[in-house]
C-alpha cells in the first residue's frame, strides 16, 4: 500500500511528492487464512446432521443450519 501527498509552497504551487509505502503482504495472508477458516466452519456448520443455532446478545436466533430448515420450516 502506497499513500502519496503533494507537498506545496505558500502560492499553492507543487513543490514536492511525499510517498509512504507500507508491505501487507502478511496482513493479507491473514485475511485470507481467516475467510477459510470461516468458509470452512461455515460448510460444517451447514452440512451437520444436528441442528446448530446462533442466538445474539438480545437473545434473538440469528444463525442456523439446514438441519434447524429442515425441522423447523423457516429459511434462513
Amino acid at each position: 500500500m502506497v499513500q502519496l501527498v503533494i507537498r506545496r509552497n505558500a502560492s499553492g504551487e507543487i513543490t514536492g511528492l511525499v510517498g509512504v509505502g507500507q508491505d501487507i503482504t502478511e496482513h493479507n495472508r491473514e485475511f485470507v487464512r481467516q475467510k477459510q477458516v470461516a468458509d470452512e466452519l461455515t460448510q460444517l456448520m451447514d452440512a451437520a446432521n444436528t441442528p446448530i443455532f446462533g442466538i445474539d446478545t438480545d437473545g434473538n436466533v440469528n444463525a442456523w443450519n439446514q438441519r434447524v430448515t429442515d425441522i423447523t420450516g423457516y429459511s434462513k
